[in-house]
């Protein structure tokens, strides 16, 4: 018998029943889904939003200087950073941040204005970063988007400008930018690890975990000597002062192992002060190593040495210095005094250009090419620090006739004074090339120094031509010698001046300003301690490398040989007599105005090529010179004269002279009663 048919109200009750057993199934289904088969991937997700990895920042390693004091050193602290793009109101909000660290708000909207236009900042702009826990707690209660707090650490210089540009400094992320901070950063940096942050659903942390413990960073004991360090910074300042010169450097090396004990320059900059946006970085150029110029007579020192082991000549060797004059093609050349006939210890002492040029000319191209990659130039050293310049040699094929006339006397060559140790360490520790650098040691976290080694020296001159240069350098401190006026009480100090006229490659002309420079040693009977001394932009005669430079190598020479306490070599009665003639003897010349000095000319073909700069420099950086004869002639007053009258009076002084034009002459360069350079044209114009 057939069922009943359901009713109308059966027929709904079931199919109710049959979408509500099919929701039922539904949801049992994707409960299975979530709790069984995707439970993974949900966990994964949760985890996702409630926790995060964030790195821990290592602890970035110290630097020491030769005796342990700190140079540099990382401290806890917090951080405020902005994105100047996201600011709304930069008024606004410089006035709000001012308020709270203490700070000039009108220097910080410049900031933040330069800061949004920049596309270096990619967002991010360091405001402080030494903020207090208390400043740290009122910036987090603003909720600004714009502006965050982090935790992090700041690196302190508790030397300041002492040595920095050695030290150099970090950026507002941490990262080395300048000096052994740039050059060992990954060194120093360690390695960073992470934490496991969790939140809660207001995503506040309830739960940190360290996933990876950082590693922190080593720590470097560096050469240098932060007591010298301050003296020398302290000279420089003086003599840049004194003699209205641009700028200064100075480089203090042992001669024997090539450890640097002071390397400084002037101006300077303190690198716990941050560079502001749009800001110049004015002082932070690390001369003594970036920037090459032309050495002037401190490159005698190469000529002379060369000399003494590819010729015959020794230092009682007469060389015909010309009475002050030479002729080499279409140039003159002139010494700052005029000399006869002086012997090679004489032309050295007395830093004749012509004695060094008739010298270079027997030691011939090739030999004084070789000697002078012996010494190192034209190849960087090697220092542990960034950036550093090769200096410029010119390949043998590239020599002009006439670069035997500069060369021996320092032209036609680029150096740096970093290089210009090199060299005179050669002389100081018996004919070997060292090579310089400034770290000693590193050590790990928990772990003993591990001391560096370097190269080992090689020796490029024979003992004997050494002893030789050196008594003959010694000469030049002696009555009649270009430093005669340099003392280091206790001690018998050997050295050599060089002034080089600076050349104005923008304006193509030479200027009345000077590389003046020393390069020194002692004591004589043992050389321990090498300082080269470069003041640039002197004017004078004072600004001469013994009058401008001298002095800086007078205070830091004496300080680090009492500092090392190297045992005189001069006995204080010796002394007393030596001291009291050299006084009479310096009475003398300025009596008679036999006063000698040093000043090169670079009267060649050109004066380096701004592209030959740049090669020199390893990269683009200013300050390269070249260089001219201060005592030249007055320039003749050719104005309102015809012609004829101008060739037959030029041709009786034996000037140069380019001629434009008919009739008078009304216009002439350079002006009448200016300096003439050797070998320079006088144009003259002439209109009726």
């Amino acid at each position: 018998m057939d069922p009943a048919p359901l009713t109308k109200s059966q027929e709904r009750a079931l199919i109710v029943g049959l979408i509500l057993l099919a929701w039922a199934l539904i949801v049992i289904f994707r409960l299975f889904t979530l709790q069984v088969w995707a439970h993974d991937d949900y966990v994964r997700l949760a985890h996702r939003q409630q926790e995060n990895l964030q790195p821990v920042y290592a602890q970035r390693g110290s630097i020491y200087d030769r005796n342990g004091s700190l140079l540099a050193i990382s401290l806890s602290s917090h951080i405020l950073a902005v994105n100047p793009k996201r600011i709304p109101n930069k008024e606004i909000a410089a006035q709000l941040i001012a308020r709270i660290l203490n700070m000039n708000a009108a220097r910080l909207q410049s900031s933040f204005e330069t800061a949004a236009r920049s596309r270096h900042h990619g967002g991010f702009f360091i405001v402080d970063t030494q903020v207090s826990d208390e400043e740290a707690a009122s910036f987090k209660a603003m909720h600004l988007d714009w502006l965050e707090v982090r935790d992090g650490s700041v690196r302190s210089y508790p030397a300041g400008a002492v040595a920095a540009h050695v030290v150099g400094n970090v950026n507002g992320l941490g990262v080395g930018v300048a000096g052994v901070e740039r050059k060992l950063n990954q060194e120093l940096a360690g390695t960073p690890g992470s934490m496991r942050v969790e939140r809660d659903a207001k995503q506040d942390s309830y739960n940190t975990e360290i996933v990876k413990a950082p590693v922190k960073g080593q720590n470097i004991g560096l050469t240098i000597d932060r007591e010298i360090q301050y003296v020398a910074q302290q000279a420089l300042r003086q003599a840049v002062l004194e003699n209205h010169a641009d700028h200064a450097s100075l480089v203090a090396i042992n001669p024997k192992t090539g450890e640097i004990i002071a390397l400084e320059n002037y101006p300077t900059y303190d690198p716990n002060e941050h560079l502001l946006p749009g800001e110049k970085p004015k002082g932070r150029e690390d001369l003594a190593v970036v920037a090459p110029f032309e050495p002037g007579s401190v490159f005698k020192v190469v000529t002379v040495s060369a000399a003494l082991e590819t010729t015959r000549l020794t230092p009682d060797s007469p060389i015909d210095c010309g009475n002050g004059v030479l002729r080499m093609y279409s140039r003159v050349i002139h010494d700052s005094h005029p000399h006869g006939t002086l012997s090679v210890a004489d032309v050295l002492a007395k830093s004749s250009n012509i004695g060094a040029i008739r010298i270079g000319m027997q030691v011939g191209n090739e030999n004084l090419y070789n000697y002078i990659r012996r010494f190192g130039f034209g190849t960087r050293t090697g220092i542990e620090l960034p950036a550093e310049a090769p200096g410029l040699v010119r390949p043998l094929k590239r020599w002009q006739p006439t670069t035997i006339g500069s060369v021996p006397m320092g032209h036609e060559v680029s150096v740096t004074s970093l290089q210009l140790a090199q060299m005179g360490s050669a002389i100081a520790n018996g004919g070997y090339l060292v090579h310089p650098h400034i770290v000693a040691w590193r050590q790990t976290p928990d772990g003993d120094r591990q001391y560096v080694q370097h190269p080992a020296p090689v020796q490029i001159l024979r003992p004997h031509t050494v002893d030789l240069m050196r008594a003959m350098m010694h000469r030049v401190l002696m009555p009649g010698g270009t430093a005669s006026q340099l003392h280091v009480a206790g001690y018998a100090v050997a050295g050599k001046t060089g002034t080089a006229q600076i050349y104005d490659h923008e304006h193509k002309v030479y200027t009345h300003k000077y590389n003046a420079s020393f390069m020194g040693f002692a004591p004589l009977s043992d050389p321990t301690i090498l300082v080269v001394v470069t003041v640039s932009g002197t004017t004078g005669e004072a600004g001469f490398g013994g009058h401008a430079a001298g002095p800086v190598f007078e205070k830091v020479m004496q300080t680090a040989l009492q500092r090392f306490g190297v045992t005189r070599d001069v006995p204080e009665d010796i002394e007393a007599l030596l001291e009291k003639d050299r006084e009479q003897a310096l009475k003398d010349a300025k009596a008679n105005g036999t006063e000698q000095d040093d000043v090169t000319m670079a009267e060649a073909d050109g004066p380096l090529s701004d592209d030959e700069l740049k090669e020199a420099q390893g990269e683009s950086v200013s300050g390269a010179t070249s260089d001219s004869d201060p005592d030249a002639p007055k320039v003749p007053n050719f104005v309102g004269k015809t012609v004829k009258d101008v060739m037959t009076e030029a041709a009786a002084d034996g000037l140069d002279v380019d001629l434009s034009g008919s009739g008078l002459a009304r216009l002439q360069t350079p002006q009448p009663g200016a300096a003439l350079l050797p070998g320079e044209h006088i144009r003259v114009r002439f209109d009726r």
